[in-house]
C-alpha cells in the first residue's frame, strides 16, 4: 500500500511536469533502530545465571566482541549493528535509501534494507531499473558507490554513473575520463536536494530514531514518509488556480 501510494504521488507530480525522467541521484542513510545495545546479545546464549536486574541487566560491552554474525537484538532481530564511518559510534540501525529526481528534488523511489554494508548499492540498482527503458539516464552518487561492479551494472542498464571518484581506494576509481569529462558530471556532484530529503525525513518525519520494529513496519513508515515529503514539496511547486 505504501509503495502504491508513493507511486501515485510521483505520477501526479509527473503529470504536472515536475519530475525529470533523465537525471537522478541515489543515496542512503542509517536510521537508528528502536532497540538498545543491551538487547544485542549472543544468538546462542547459554547461561543458567539469572540477571542481576531483569528489567535492566548489566552488560559488558567489551568482552566478548560482538558482531552481526554472532549477535542479534532480542527486541528487533532485523536491526543490524552499523556505524556511519570510522571512529563513529556503532548503533543498531536500518539502511534507508532514496532515489531523487534532480529537477525539483522529489523522491521517486524509496527502499529500506538491513544495514549490511552493501545496502546502498543493493537498493540503488533495482530503483534505477524501474525508471530505465526510456532512453539513457544519468545518476549522481557519492564515493561509496564507486565500485567496479556497480558502475558496470549501471552501464549495462543504459545508466550513466555520475559517481564521485574515490581515488584513495585500492585499485583506484572505477570512473574514468569518459564520464568525468562531460559537463553533466560536475552538476551531478551537487547532491543538496537529496540531503534535504534525508534531513526532512529525520527531523520532521521523526525517523532519526525509529518508533517501529521489524523490517516490514520500518519500510512501511519510511515509504509513507517519503510520499509525505513529496506532497509538502508539491504544494509549493504546483500553482494554485486563480479564483474566478
Amino acid at each position: 500500500m505504501a509503495k502504491e501510494f508513493l507511486s501515485q504521488v510521483v505520477e501526479r507530480a509527473r503529470e504536472a511536469g515536475l519530475v525529470s525522467d533523465e537525471h537522478f541521484t541515489v543515496d542512503g542513510r542509517l536510521l537508528e533502530a528502536w532497540a538498545s545495545l543491551k538487547s544485542f546479545q549472543a544468538k546462542e546464549q547459554k547461561t543458567d545465571t539469572p540477571p542481576d536486574d531483569p528489567g535492566n541487566p548489566t552488560v559488558d560491552f567489551h568482552v566478548p566482541k560482538r558482531s552481526n554474525e554472532t549477535h542479534e537484538s532480542k527486541t528487533d532481530a532485523d536491526a543490524k549493528l552499523a556505524r556511519k564511518g570510522p571512529g563513529k559510534e556503532a548503533k543498531l540501525s536500518y539502511s534507508g535509501n532514496l532515489q531523487v529526481e534532480n529537477r525539483h528534488g522529489l523522491i521517486v523511489n524509496a527502499e529500506l534494507l538491513e544495514a549490511n554494508g552493501r545496502a546502498e548499492r543493493d537498493a540503488a540498482l533495482p530503483m534505477l531499473e524501474q525508471v530505465g527503458g526510456h532512453g539513457r539516464i544519468a545518476v549522481g552518487a557519492e564515493k561509496g558507490y564507486d565500485r567496479a561492479e556497480f558502475v558496470a551494472e549501471c552501464r549495462h542498464m543504459n545508466v550513466t554513473p555520475h559517481v564521485a571518484q574515490n581515488t584513495g581506494r585500492p585499485g583506484g576509481s572505477a570512473i574514468d575520463a569518459r564520464t568525468t569529462r562531460r559537463s553533466g558530471y560536475a552538476v551531478s556532484q551537487k547532491r543538496k536536494r537529496i540531503e534535504e530529503c534525508f534531513g526532512w525525513l529525520k527531523d520532521i518525519a521523526l525517523l532519526r530514531k525509529l518508533k517501529h520494529r521489524g523490517l516490514f513496519k520500518v519500510a512501511w513508515i519510511f515509504t509513507f514518509a517519503a510520499a509525505a515529503y513529496n506532497l509538502v514539496r508539491m504544494r509549493k511547486l504546483i500553482p494554485v488556480p486563480a479564483a474566478v
